[in-house]
């Protein structure tokens, strides 16, 4: 091997090295971040969910238990199809209801395009807690709704507060931003010509959105139902304050767990079936989408 191909050589060992090196740089804090922040604490509810608890204190006692407890107790599997029900009728109003403001802001936004997104935000600028609290004074009993109807002679609707039904309005209001803004970015990046095209051909606009927008968005529409099944799925908040007992979650006894009763190895398994169910929800999502088809990315077939 001759002297220059050696120094060729050199050269692309010692460029690979500094591009191991500046990788390591860039991408070792945040890999860090993640292994301390949420592998180390899922590590560590699993392995809390095989031991015992008693007098509020862990102990290494291996076992199945906790797991037994969680699967034969009928309460725990109540809460639990109460949750994934509730989680399901939530995902499906903030798709009816984002897709054609997303499609709208997207397709007529013009210049104000980007005013109309951030506007979605706005919510944001104040917590949960207080966000929740304005829904009380807006469908209470003696909320704004309810008092006018009253002193309209109209009898207060009492499926408005501490309720499933107010648990699931209270859901779609604080998840719905999150289902838009994933199908504004997919739409963002739609041909719309493509409908044109569908038009003159004699679609009607139901069957252009069905067989052409819809296949082509799909990626940002499954974004959108993982970011709002899944915390829906754990939520706890928005049940206790506006759902009542009728609307006791999954979440809210998990909750339950690691707080009054001290359970706190019944709560690590429930979290860990909590995880894995959502893990499931995940994947059977992730399975329906083609890259090829979406405009998430501006792929396309090749």
């Amino acid at each position: 091997m001759s002297a220059g191909t050696l120094t060729i050589a050199t050269r692309k060992t010692k460029l690979h090295r500094l591009f191991a090196y500046r990788f390591a740089m860039l991408a070792g804090p945040g890999a860090l971040f993640i292994l301390v922040a949420l592998l180390l604490p899922l590590l560590s509810i699993v392995v809390f969910s095989f031991w015992r608890t008693q007098s509020y204190e862990l102990f290494a006692d291996w076992n199945l238990d906790n797991y037994r407890v969680m699967l034969s107790e009928a309460a725990y599997r109540v809460f639990f199809l109460r949750s994934l029900g509730m989680a399901l009728a939530v995902t499906l109003a903030c798709l009816v209801i984002a897709w054609p403001i997303a499609y709208f802001i997207a397709k007529h936004g013009g210049r104000y395009r980007l005013l109309l997104v951030l506007l979605l935000a706005a919510p944001f600028f104040t917590g949960v807690i207080l966000r929740i609290a304005a829904l009380q004074g807006l469908f209470g009993p003696i909320g704004i709704i309810n008092m006018t109807l009253t002193e309209l002679g109209i009898p207060p609707i009492q499926a408005l507060m501490y309720t499933p039904l107010a648990a699931i309005i209270g859901l779609v209001y604080l998840y719905l931003p999150f289902m838009i803004t994933a199908v504004y970015l997919s739409v963002i990046n739609f041909n719309f010509e493509l409908l044109e095209v569908a038009k003159i051909n004699g679609a009607r606009p139901w069957r252009a959105f069905i067989e052409i927008t819809w296949p082509l968005n799909w990626i940002g529409t499954a974004i959108g139902l993982v970011v709002v099944f899944i915390p829906c799925l754990a939520s706890a908040v928005t049940q206790r304050f506006l759902g009542g007992t009728q609307s006791a979650s999954f979440g809210m006894s998990l909750a339950q767990q690691f707080g009054e009763t001290g359970t706190w190895a019944l709560g690590s398994a429930m979290g860990v079936a909590l995880f894995f169910s959502s893990l499931v929800a995940i994947l059977l999502i992730g399975r329906s989408i083609n890259l090829k088809r979406s405009g998430f990315t501006g792929a396309i077939n090749r």
